[in-house]
């Protein structure tokens, strides 16, 4: 007998992260197709769109090819028998929703919960200060900024299989963390030496809301620094790799293209490195990961090799003087840096293998 296939939700199915859920789980095969919902803020928004005709084939939930979005409401989910919800929604609003879910004992019936904002990665007050959240109620959003498991599997993957709400990383954070890790685990970071990430992304990391930035007429034949000494994923590298804050300077930029992802790192080793042994440091620390592919040197990865695909791709350049050292990685921010390892973190927490449906 087959077993029951996992039902599942995904709040915000008109964003471009959620639309990439939307797709996965459609095709995965331990997964019902997703219950697709929006907020009513969405629908005011965007108007009273019912579906999504290009990311299914003919008789998804019998819409003909069709994906019917509905609104949110808990009782949805309960009819439903909704397993697991992905929440690809604001911060502030995965903030509040979460917190909701626990007040209403959905947590403590069964409801698994990964958050694909910014809303319980930090644990740190001084991190999350940038979002400026106001919990209605304190108590729980401490108890679930507690609880919460920073999903990043190439990490924390021995705590994801149990965790009720898994906290998906920043599409820059990822890139930039799974850079540095195996480096500064080793110990052969200089880190008082001070270490830098220059990182550009796709347009469509900002999100699907329209601003000044990200209208065509400023991205095209453009390229440009922003949100400098502030952008809301330096926390996240700094609490996940165990820096402070004068460790590391952060720069993001944005990219004239839709999608993608590339940080370019600068570090000093404490000691003369050879090219084979930095090597080795990465194969090491990566050993038997699905989704991380290391490049030998001098061979660097580029955006066009990870995009639409769930890898996160590493090389680097070794100075002759064995001392300074170069990292590159580059995802896809939309699958690596969202949907795709939200996907991952979702095999993980149900003892399936990380690559299902991601293939």
């Amino acid at each position: 007998m087959m077993a029951a296939k996992l039902k599942t939700a995904v709040l915000g199915a008109t964003g471009y992260s959620g639309l990439e859920l939307a797709r996965l789980l459609g095709r995965h095969p331990r997964t019902d197709a997703p219950l697709l919902l929006r907020r009513s803020a969405e629908i005011e928004t965007d108007g009273p769109a019912v579906g999504l005709p290009h990311i299914s084939g003919n008789g998804y939930h019998g819409a003909n090819g069709n994906s019917p979005i509905q609104p949110f409401s808990w009782s949805a989910l309960e009819q439903r028998g909704v397993e697991l919800l992905f929440l690809a929604t604001p911060h502030a609003v995965s903030r509040e929703l979460v917190t909701e879910a626990m007040t209403r004992g959905m947590i403590t019936r069964g409801l698994r919960i990964v958050d694909l904002s910014g809303a319980w990665r930090l644990k740190q007050e001084q991190h999350r200060a940038v979002y400026g959240f106001k919990d209605a109620n304190a108590q729980a959003a401490a108890q679930l900024t507690e609880r919460a498991v920073y999903g990043l599997p190439e990490l924390n993957a021995d705590q994801i299989p149990s965790a009720a709400l898994v906290a998906n990383p920043g599409c820059y954070a990822t890139s930039i963390i799974l850079a540095l890790a195996p480096l500064l685990s080793a110990g052969v970071v200089d880190c008082e030496r001070g270490i830098i990430s220059d990182s550009k992304s796709g347009v469509s990391g900002a999100g699907k809301e329209p601003t000044a930035r990200t209208h065509f007429v400023s991205v095209a034949d453009n390229f440009s620094a922003y949100s400098v000494f502030g952008h809301r994923h330096t926390g996240e590298i700094l609490e996940q790799l165990a820096l402070s804050s004068s460790q590391l300077i952060f720069t993001p930029h944005l990219l004239p293209i839709p999608r993608g992802i590339l940080s370019t790192i600068y570090v000093y080793l404490k000691r003369e490195m050879t090219a084979d042994e930095v090597q080795a440091c990465f194969h090491d620390f990566y050993k038997g990961k699905r989704w991380v592919r290391i490049f030998p040197a001098p061979s660097l990865p580029e955006i066009q090799f990870s995009v639409h695909t769930n890898y996160c791709d590493l090389g680097f350049c070794l100075a002759r003087d064995g001392r300074r050292l170069v990292v590159v990685s580059c995802l896809d921010n939309l699958l690596k840096g969202a949907a795709g390892q939200a996907v991952q973190n979702m095999n993980l927490m149900y003892g399936w293998d990380e690559a299902e449906g991601l293939q």
